[in-house]
């Protein structure tokens, strides 16, 4: 009977251990405690994310030493790394801190209209980048300019793995591989379409943004794609070319 009741609690010790693989808690505003609903909370190590509900509260599948990144617009993003203490006891509290911004002044040159068609509409910006598509690949490559070496550096790009897109992306696999995960994901797909800095892109893939940079024009983006497109545009021009990188090492 003893020992029937001694493998009974183990095995109630090894179920409890068991189902705290989850992270709850509490998000609020450092200075005065109030709750923050809609901050985005996202597992880096698990590539799940989630949201705060209008109590600030939270919960998120984590094991210890995961680590959670908390993201709201106005507020300093932060990483937590997860504990057996945090798993153990629960609805912890995260405090995250209001940024300050310092409006800079802006000169803005609007286009003087002449009332001519032909005239105003020579004067419109537009996006002189070309884009490319290769027979039997899905996708287009935009090579940046319209000059006659253009379509030979979009080739030579895809050709050639070990350029730095080799450099970056075989020194990184297990980075890349979050990166269909990440696409996967409704809750941190929401948060990437709203961001443009960068920076939940380089917590979860590890790289800083002159690599990211460097991966888009090393697949032939313009500069004007990667100044003006949002986080999720730009996860997703980094995993198509990640994918079609893959493809042509196994060839190589």
């Amino acid at each position: 009977m003893r020992e029937l009741l001694t493998i009974c609690c183990l095995f109630w010790l090894t179920m409890s251990v068991a189902q705290n693989d989850e992270v709850r808690g509490k998000v609020v505003n450092a200075e005065n405690d109030f709750p923050l609903s809609n901050v985005h909370v996202v597992n880096l190590n698990q590539v799940v994310g989630t949201i705060t509900n209008d109590k600030g509260e939270f919960l998120i599948s984590a094991k210890p030493n995961d680590t959670l990144y908390f993201s709201f617009i106005g507020f300093k993003s932060m990483q937590v790394r997860v504990t057996n203490d945090m798993l153990k006891f629960q609805n912890i509290e995260i405090g995250m801190t209001e940024l300050a911004y310092a409006l800079e002044e802006v000169v803005v040159r609007p286009f003087q209209l002449t009332g001519y068609l032909d005239i105003d509409s020579k004067n419109i910006p537009i996006n002189r980048s070309s884009r490319y598509r290769i027979p039997g690949l899905n996708l287009g490559y935009e090579a940046g300019s319209r000059n006659p070496g253009a379509f030979a550096k979009a080739l030579g790009s895809i050709f050639n793995p070990a350029d730095m897109l080799h450099n970056i992306f075989g020194k990184r696999p297990q980075q890349m591989r979050k990166l269909r995960k990440m696409k996967q994901d409704d809750e941190i797909r929401e948060l990437l379409a709203s961001k443009f800095d960068r920076e939940t892109l380089m917590a979860m893939l590890q790289v800083d943004k002159t690599e990211i940079e460097d991966i888009l024009r090393n697949c032939n983006y313009s500069d004007s794609f990667i100044q003006t497109a949002n986080d999720l545009q730009i996860l997703d021009a980094i995993n198509d070319c990640y994918e079609e990188y893959k493809v042509l090492n196994r060839e190589n």
